[in-house]
């Protein structure tokens, strides 16, 4: 009897259930700063209104404490804010936890909660995520910075051990990321009267990752 209530109490708290929002953020702040390094093919898809660009493609690589580097031989219209995969920014500086309680998710439900950062040196001022507290990962966030305005990420994973994501949706202020459109390639085609006319210009891309190596802490 006292080994059967020892492990409802250990299948309690591997489930979620026990731990508090903060315990939670922390986990998956673990698993994420587990990666050292990591290199991936990316296919990518842009999906903006004034932008007709063909599906491109590039190299992601990834080093620890570093910037994730794109490598392509043509224009990718990809923004530096939406691929910290490893969401280091969210975790540079000291940050409050916020549990605001559960949604629902495609297949389970998900906690969510806010990240306040309590430095003013946090490049951004609150980020919204949804953590599916079984697989201990973040599955969508909404980060809103101080300088590049809001971005959202919808994250796909491969199997139910994975930490990183093999697809990607990542949504954008189009007049805050400053993309340098007058370098597109020759195959890009740019409405500028409808970006002038635009009362918002918002931008949406899709990223399919295939991973050439993952290196983890042990």
């Amino acid at each position: 009897m006292k080994l059967h209530g020892i492990l409802l109490l250990f299948l309690y708290a591997v489930n979620g259930f026990s731990q508090t929002a903060e315990e939670q953020v922390l986990f998956v702040k673990s698993r994420l700063d587990s990666i050292e390094t990591f290199q991936a093919d990316i296919k990518l898809h842009v999906d903006i209104s004034f932008i007709k660009m063909p599906d491109k493609e590039a190299l992601a690589v990834f080093k620890k404490g570093e910037d994730l580097a794109i490598n392509s031989e043509d224009f990718v219209l990809i923004p530096k804010r939406g691929l910290d995969l490893s969401f280091s920014e969210l975790f540079e500086y000291p940050f409050m936890v916020v549990d605001r309680g559960e949604v629902e998710g495609q297949s389970t439900s998900l906690l969510a909660i806010s990240i306040l950062p309590s430095d003013n040196k946090a490049d951004f001022s609150v980020a919204n995520l949804h953590i599916d507290t079984q697989k201990q990962r973040i599955t969508w966030a909404e980060i809103n910075t101080k300088k590049d305005g809001a971005y959202t990420l919808r994250l796909t994973y491969p199997d139910s051990q994975a930490i990183l994501p093999t697809k990607l949706d990542v949504s954008f202020e189009m007049d805050r990321i400053r993309i340098p459109l007058n370098f597109a390639g020759s195959d890009v085609s740019i409405d500028r009267k409808e970006i002038r006319e635009a009362d918002q210009k918002t931008g949406k891309i899709r990223l399919a990752l295939e991973y050439r190596s993952i290196e983890k802490t042990q």
